[in-house]
């Protein structure tokens, strides 16, 4: 399997409390494995809050609902060895 690495990182977010936010990481190969995203070093999973998923093959996405004081924070994706964060 190819190395798959990120092409395009995380951008830092400024956001108003109860709005939604959205994290894009792009990477080099399609149907990439052992992917993760992070906040605060807690792994999410895709649920009413969190909504993970690719686009394009390639584009990771991350979209954190109605986020609260408590979502501040370090927002990392991992793909393999590589990391972004924001």
């Amino acid at each position: 399997e190819p190395d798959v690495t990120i092409v395009s990182g995380l951008k830092d977010m400024v956001v108003f409390e109860g709005d939604d936010v959205t994290f894009r990481c792009q990477v080099s190969h399609e149907n990439a494995k052992d992917v993760e995203w992070k906040l605060q070093d807690v792994a999410l999973q895709n649920n009413e809050m969190n909504e993970i998923s690719v686009e394009k093959g390639k584009i990771h996405t991350l979209t954190l609902r109605k986020v609260t004081e408590q979502d501040i924070g370090t927002v990392t994706f991992r793909v393999g060895t590589h990391l972004s964060t924001a």
